[in-house]
C-alpha cells in the first residue's frame, strides 16, 4: 500500500510499507479517529497505539501533528513500563495530564525524554473483552486547571467510536494488530494564500506544517539556504537542510512542536568549521511552525557536537541517534524502579535492545570467581548454556571483556571468529558487543548485545553503551544486595510462623502464606492454631501494620501472646484484650488486626472475636459461601481500654471457616468489598476436599500475580465431624 501525502484531508495519510497486518480499512479508521480526537479536544497532535503480533509491546500505529522521526524513541511502547499509554492500556483506565508538574509527578520517566510544557491525555480503546490499544491527544499545558469533565466526555466519545470501528473490522477478518512504522496523517491545511508581504522582506521565512514538512519559502530563505523552493517544497526542513539535522539542533525542534511556545537558537549555516552563523527562530501554532532564519554573531560558547558532528549511533537518521540519546536518562529512571536482578535484567531489555536496534541480550553474574548466565533473550534455545559457570581464566569474550574492564566490540561475525578462533557461534551474519559490568570498581559480570546484522559501533555509540553498563552494573549489585538481604528477612519470617498445625480427627486445618513481591522487607501478617488442654482449637490470624523486620518481630510477639493468653484458659475477648494491651507496652504507636475464633471440634460451636480485622468467610456444606458479620473493637494497639464483644458460631460437620489477611482482597484503586465478594465466590465455587488444593485455589489468584504490595496469608479450617484425622499441610 503506497499513499502520497495529501494536504486537506485527513483518509490521506504518509505513505507507509506494505508489510503489516493492517489493511487500508483499518488506515483509515485509525487516522480519521485520531484527526477528530484532536480537532474534539483542542489538540495539536495525537495518535493511536496498537498491540502488536509479540506480547508485551504497543506500537504506534498512526500520528498527526508531529514529525514522526523526531518522535522514533516511542514508537514502541512496553505495556508494563511506567508511561501513561502503557498504564491507560493496563489498567482500561484514563489518564489525564494537564500540564509537565502533573506528568512529571506520575510519570518522570516520560518528562526526562520530553522535558516542554504540554498537556495529554490518554485514553483506551477498548469493546467489550476487546483491548484494541490506547488513544492519545497532545495539547497546551493548562497549568493549576484539570482536565475539564467536557473534553474527558469527547475523547472518551472518539475513543468508544474508534473501538466499535475496530471491532466491526476485526468481526468481518479484517486485522487489528500493528507492526509496521506508524503512518502519518498531515492535519488539515488551513494555511491561508496571501504571502506577497512575506516576499518582500529581507528575512528568510519557512513555514511548516505539522510534520515539519516545507509548506512555503520566501525568496531570501531560498537564496539564503541555497535551495529553490520547488526543491524544498514537501520535504522535512532538517532533512532538507543537512546542518539543521544536527543532534545538538533536535531538541529544539522537538520542544517546539510540543510546547507550543517560540524557541531561538543559533546554528551554524553550514556543516564546516568556518561557516559562519544564523540565529534561528521558531514560532509555533496549531497548523504548524514559522521559521525565521537570520545572520547573528558567534555565541560565547559553540558545542563541539555542533563545530565537528560525530557519526551518530551508526543506526543512521538524526532520529535514530535522538533515541539513543535519551536512554540513558530514561534507563537511569527505569532501574531506580527495579529491585531484583530479574527486574533489573528485564528493564535492561525492554529500553536498551530498541535504542540500539538490538535482537539479543544476555547478562552473566559474577559469583566465586565463575559467569553465571543470569538472563537471556533472543538466543537460540540452550546456545549459551556451555559458557554457564566459565571461570574467569577461560578465552572467551564475554569473560575478557570483564577481567580487563574494556568494552569489546566485533562489527561482524567474522570479526569475532578470528578474534577466538573456534568459538561456537548463534550465527554467521551479524555483530555483537560485549560489555563489562563493573560497579565502583567492582567487577559484578558482563553483557552482551547481539545484532542480526554487521554494524558498525561509532565513537558516540560506544561512549553510550560503555556509561549505560555502568548503570546496569550498579543495578544489578543493588539487587543481588536485596536477593540476599530477601532471602535472610523472608527466613525469618517462616522461623516465626507455625512449621506445622496441629492435627485433629474432626477438623482439618490448612494454612498459606506468600510474601508480598514489592518492597525491600517482610511484612508482619501471621496465621496460628493452637490446641487447648481441655481440647479447642484456637484459630488465629492477624496482621501487624507496616513491613520490614520490625514489623515481623512485632509479629512474632503478638503470636506468642496468643498462643500463652490461650493456653493459659483465657476467654476469647480476654486473649484479644490482653494482646492489644501488651503491644501498647511493647511499641507505642505500632498497632495491628486480628481475629480469634475459639472452635470445639466435637460439637462446632465456637466463639469469636474480631479486632479491626477483615471478615471471615463461612462455606456451607452445600456449597453456600457468606461473609459473616462480626461485631468487633478497635485494631490493637490503639486503646488500651478497648473491649472485644464475642459472637457465638456453629460449623457444621463439612462447612468450611477461611480466615484471610487484607492483602488476599485488596487491590489498589478497587473497593476492599470487591475483593472480598471475588473471594467469596471462589470459595464457594471450589471443591472442599482435598482442604489443600481449596487453599491453592484460593490463593492462585493473588500468587500468580508478578507484583503484590503486601503478603498474604490464609487459614482454613474444614470440621469433618467423622473421626478422621487429616495430615494437615
Amino acid at each position: 500500500m503506497q499513499r502520497p501525502a495529501s494536504e486537506g484531508h485527513a483518509d490521506c495519510v504518509t505513505a507507509r510499507p506494505d508489510s503489516g497486518p493492517a489493511t487500508d480499512a483499518t488506515v483509515r479508521v485509525l487516522a480519521r479517529a485520531c484527526v477528530d480526537a484532536v480537532h474534539a479536544v483542542g489538540g495539536f497532535a495525537g495518535g493511536i497505539y496498537l498491540r502488536s503480533e509479540a506480547e508485551g509491546p504497543l506500537l504506534l500505529a498512526v500520528v498527526t501533528g508531529l514529525p514522526r522521526q523526531l518522535f522514533r524513541p516511542w514508537w514502541r511502547m512496553h505495556m508494563n513500563r511506567p508511561y501513561p499509554v502503557a498504564e491507560a492500556y493496563r489498567s482500561g483506565q484514563s489518564v489525564h495530564l494537564p500540564d509537565a508538574e502533573a506528568a512529571m509527578r506520575r510519570f518522570p520517566q516520560l518528562m526526562a525524554g520530553l522535558p516542554f510544557p504540554f498537556g495529554s491525555l490518554y485514553e483506551p480503546v477498548m469493546a467489550g473483552a476487546q483491548r484494541f490499544g490506547v488513544l492519545f491527544v497532545l495539547r497546551p499545558a493548562t497549568p493549576g486547571a484539570s482536565v475539564d469533565a467536557a473534553d474527558r466526555e469527547r475523547l472518551r466519545a472518539a475513543a468508544n467510536g474508534l473501538a466499535e470501528g475496530l471491532a466491526a473490522l476485526s468481526a468481518a477478518g479484517e486485522p487489528v494488530l500493528w507492526t509496521d512504522d506508524p503512518v502519518g496523517v498531515p492535519p488539515p491545511d488551513t494555511a491561508q494564500g496571501a504571502r506577497e508581504a512575506v516576499e518582500r522582506l529581507t528575512l528568510a521565512v519557512l513555514s511548516m506544517d505539522r510534520e515539519g514538512r516545507v509548506r512555503y519559502v520566501n525568496r531570501a530563505a531560498a537564496d539564503l539556504l541555497g535551495v529553490g523552493a520547488p526543491e524544498l517544497r514537501g520535504r522535512v526542513l532538517w532533512q532538507a537542510v543537512p546542518w539543521l539535522g544536527q543532534p545538538a539542533y533536535e531538541d529544539h525542534f522537538r520542544g517546539v512542536f510540543m510546547s507550543g511556545e517560540p524557541v531561538r537558537f543559533p546554528a551554524r549555516l553550514g556543516r564546516q568549521p568556518d561557516a559562519g552563523w544564523v540565529e534561528v527562530d521558531l514560532y509555533p501554532s496549531v497548523d504548524g511552525v514559522t521559521v525565521t532564519i537570520d545572520a547573528a554573531e558567534p555565541p560565547a560558547y559553540a558545542p563541539g557536537s555542533v563545530v565537528r558532528p560525530g557519526a551518530g549511533l551508526g543506526l543512521g537518521s538524526p532520529a535514530d541517534r535522538a533515541s539513543a540519546l535519551y536512554r540513558p536518562v530514561a534507563l537511569a529512571i527505569a532501574l531506580t524502579e527495579a529491585v531484583t536482578a530479574r527486574q533489573v535484567s528485564a528493564v535492561v531489555t525492554q529500553e536498551l535492545l530498541p535504542a540500539f536496534g538490538g535482537r539479543q541480550l544476555a547478562i552473566y553474574l559474577l559469583s566465586e570467581r565463575h559467569l553465571h548466565l543470569a538472563w537471556e533473550t533472543g538466543f537460540p534455545q540452550g546456545f549459551l548454556d556451555r559458557f554457564d559457570g566459565v571461570a574467569l581464566d577461560v578465552r572467551l569474550p564475554g569473560v575478557e571483556t570483564l577481567t580487563t574492564g574494556r568494552p569489546m566490540f566485533f562489527e561482524s561475525m567474522e570479526h569475532l571468529a578470528a578474534a577466538y578462533p573456534g568459538i561456537p557461534l548463534d550465527a554467521h551474519v551479524g555483530a555483537r558487543a560485549f560489555l563489562p559490568l563493573i560497579a565502583s570498581g567492582r567487577p559484578v559480570g558482563s553483557c552482551i548485545l547481539g545484532f542480526d546484522a554487521p554494524r558498525g559501533f561509532s565513537p558516540e555509540e560506544r561512549t553510550v553503551l560503555t556509561a549505560l553498563a555502568g548503570l546496569i552494573a550498579q543495578a544489578l549489585e543493588r539487587a543481588q544486595r536485596y536477593d540476599s538481604e530477601a532471602a535472610l528477612a523472608r527466613g525469618l519470617q517462616a522461623a516465626l510462623l507455625p512449621h506445622r498445625l496441629p492435627v485433629h480427627e474432626n477438623v482439618e486445618t490448612v494454612a498459606r502464606y506468600l510474601p508480598g513481591t514489592q518492597g525491600m522487607d517482610v511484612g508482619g501478617d501471621w496465621y496460628d492454631v493452637v490446641e487447648t488442654i481441655d481440647g479447642l482449637l484456637a484459630l488465629v490470624i492477624g496482621d501487624v501494620q507496616g513491613h520490614g523486620v520490625a514489623a515481623a518481630a512485632t509479629m512474632g510477639q503478638l503470636r506468642s501472646a496468643v498462643r500463652a493468653f490461650t493456653l493459659a484458659g483465657s476467654a476469647p475477648d480476654q486473649v484479644v484484650a490482653g494482646t492489644n494491651r501488651l503491644l501498647i507496652d511493647l511499641d507505642p504507636g505500632q498497632f495491628a488486626s486480628c481475629c480469634y475464633v475459639l472452635l470445639d471440634p466435637v460439637s462446632g460451636r465456637a466463639r469469636a472475636a474480631r479486632a479491626g480485622h477483615p471478615q471471615p468467610l463461612l462455606r456451607h456444606a452445600d456449597g453456600r459461601a457468606e461473609v459473616m458479620e462480626l461485631p468487633g473493637g478497635v485494631v490493637l494497639g490503639i486503646d488500651a481500654g478497648a473491649t472485644y464483644p464475642v459472637t457465638d458460631l456453629r460449623l457444621a460437620p463439612g462447612s468450611v471457616l477461611a480466615l484471610y489477611t487484607d492483602g488476599l482482597v485488596e487491590e489498589a484503586g478497587t473497593d476492599i468489598d470487591v475483593g472480598v465478594e471475588r473471594l467469596r465466590a471462589a470459595l464457594a465455587a471450589a471443591r472442599p476436599s482435598p482442604l489443600t488444593e481449596m487453599a491453592d485455589r484460593l490463593i492462585g489468584g493473588a500468587g500468580g500475580s508478578a507484583d503484590r504490595p503486601d503478603d498474604i496469608a490464609l487459614l482454613l479450617a474444614c470440621r469433618t465431624g467423622d473421626g478422621r484425622a487429616s495430615a494437615s499441610s
